[in-house]
């Protein structure tokens, strides 16, 4: 018998049966206390005759009702270490620091720190630039950035920093309308996510509608394309540009699934799917199956919206695949306006811890590959590239710009300048702040008339931090970075550019026969006319 067990019946044994007897037979002032005493005494016993008994946990067999003390700490031990214990660089996803950066701006108080910096800039993976003796100022034209190509019809100005993909259904609807009023404001795009295009967005803000695998918004009732729906969807004036999911950071081949107790008759109608069904994201497209149809699709959809911009969204995996589509390029003359690179460190959607954590290239990575792969077959000057994530600050912007990025998206940092307080509950339903959740009554409490000022203010005063910083390394141009401006400290204390650490292809040169041998296997393996390569050739 252990400790506990031996004094739960010492207590039930004995101090129960006392407290009894002086309940029983003392008066006046003291009889309130002994008979709180006795009730308390009382719910314990019983608790702990069930805790021995019958209770599906160990340690509450061999702890009777002492065990409720560890459960009940280990509820509270995220916000514990969030508030008492970590340091201001030690938590993840975004640690204080960088938390409080985004309040401050969102606040527009005071960015400035005293004292110098609280991080260690010679630790191995450390970011830095390289600053000029001639700082400038970046000229208004070129804070902006033209996306469409030959084939579009109604290009789009946008700006450098825009909010991502976040569906309304994972947000609630006054998040979705405060981040719209901000996109409105400062006159940056809007991700609808694949959650589909819904009236929540409809507050003037410029959208970018996502189309996923759902193809919620533009669905047939068995779940395909409805070019009639999309067609009429996307006349919308607030659309500015469309983009295929193909896959995303958080989760990559990963499809979904929206339980049937959240669709409501709102859900049903804005995702276009039948009431307290589970709703269906599967991992891959319906429409397309092959690089040559992926890029048919992008024409189909650029056709049915009057000629608006089309890219689609990937993180990249096999780097052979994406070669596929570079190969479907030139064989078709099918160029998509843009292509928004996802990195795997992250993003809002819930996923499985695996797919979060081992699939997928950090958006740095994919970012440079994907630039040098366009590059290489000399289409990079007619097709954006977009970074998306964990964007956080003025040097996270820079850094993706000279990686090879025309336009960043920020996520997450959106939802902290809205007010998210990281608590990690966004699959729950339980938003502390009203953010992530369809609970009506926590949806409410998120006040739209601030919150959308503040996202306005963050993304406002990073995008200007992103450009005082290019204007301390000398350039008037964004398009001016170049990645031998960023380095990367080594485990060896030197600085590594990142030219250095990836190799950079020249203009053509994938269809030369000197191909740069990081490339030339991936190259060799991939097909047009199929996203299947050789086992081969590892990725």
């Amino acid at each position: 018998m252990t400790l506990m067990q031996k004094f739960f019946w010492f207590v039930a044994a004995i101090v129960y049966p006392i407290s009894l007897f002086f309940s029983a037979t003392l008066t006046g002032g003291l009889v309130v206390l002994v008979d709180f005493f006795s009730v308390f005494l009382t719910l314990y016993v019983l608790l702990g005759l069930y805790d021995l008994n019958f209770s599906p946990h160990t340690l509450n067999r061999l702890y009777p009702v002492a065990a409720y003390i560890r459960y009940g700490l280990e509820h509270i031990r995220t916000e514990i270490q969030q508030y008492f214990i970590a340091g201001e660089t030690e938590e993840l996803p975004f640690n204080r620091e960088q938390r409080n950066l985004v309040y401050r701006r969102a606040r527009n108080l005071d960015d400035t720190i005293p004292f110098g910096t609280i991080f260690d800039i010679t630790e191995p993976g450390w970011l830095g630039a390289a600053h000029s003796m001639r700082p400038v100022d970046v000229l208004e034209d070129n804070r902006r950035v033209m996306v469409g190509g030959d084939d579009c019809l109604k290009p789009y100005n946008a700006a450098r920093m825009n909010c991502s993909a976040m569906s309304f259904g994972s947000l609630s609807a006054n998040a979705i309308i405060a981040l719209n009023k901000a996109a409105a404001a400062e006159g940056f795009y809007h991700n609808t996510g694949e959650g589909g295009f819904s009236p929540y967005h409809e507050q003037g803000g410029d959208v970018v509608w996502q189309i996923g695998t759902g193809y919620f918004g533009c669905r047939t009732p068995d779940g395909g394309f409805d070019s009639q729906a999309f067609k009429e969807r996307a006349a919308s004036d607030q659309v500015k540009m469309i983009e295929i999911k193909i896959s995303q950071g958080a989760k990559p081949a990963h499809g979904g699934v929206l339980p049937a107790a959240k669709v409501t008759e709102e859900i049903a109608r804005i995702r276009t799917v039948e009431i307290g069904k589970d709703v269906i994201s599967p991992a891959a497209h319906s429409e397309f199956d092959t690089p040559k149809e992926l890029l048919n699709f992008i024409t189909r959809l650029r056709d049915l919206s009057g000629g608006k911009p089309v890219g689609f969204k990937l993180c990249i995996g096999s780097k052979s695949e994406f070669m596929a589509v570079c190969k479907a390029m030139l064989e078709t003359g099918v160029l998509p306006d843009f292509i928004t690179i996802d990195g795997a460190e992250g993003g809002t959607g819930a996923a499985p811890v695996e797919f979060s954590s081992r699939l997928g290239l950090p958006c740095l990575e994919g970012l440079d590959f994907v630039h040098n792969c366009l590059v290489g077959i000399g289409v990079r000057d007619k097709i954006r590239l977009i970074a998306s994530g964990k964007t956080a600050t003025g040097f996270d912007i820079v850094s993706k710009l000279a990686i090879g990025a025309d336009i960043v998206n920020a996520a997450r940092t959106m939802m902290l300048a809205l007010g998210c307080i990281q608590s990690r509950a966004c699959n729950t339903n339980n938003c502390p702040t009203g953010i992530a959740t369809q609970d009506p009554n926590r949806g409410k409490a998120l006040n739209v008339q601030q919150r959308h000022l503040r996202v306005a203010n963050f993304q406002r005063r990073t995008l200007d931090s992103a450009f005082h910083l290019i204007g301390a390394m000398g350039l008037d141009d964004p398009e001016k970075l170049t990645p031998n401006m960023i380095w990367r400290r080594s485990a060896n204390e030197t600085n590594q550019y990142f030219d250095e650490i990836y190799p950079s292809l020249r203009a053509g040169e994938l269809l030369s026969n000197e191909i740069h041998p990081d490339y030339v296997r991936h190259w060799q393996s991939a097909t047009a006319e199929s996203f299947v390569v050789s086992t081969v050739n590892v990725a």
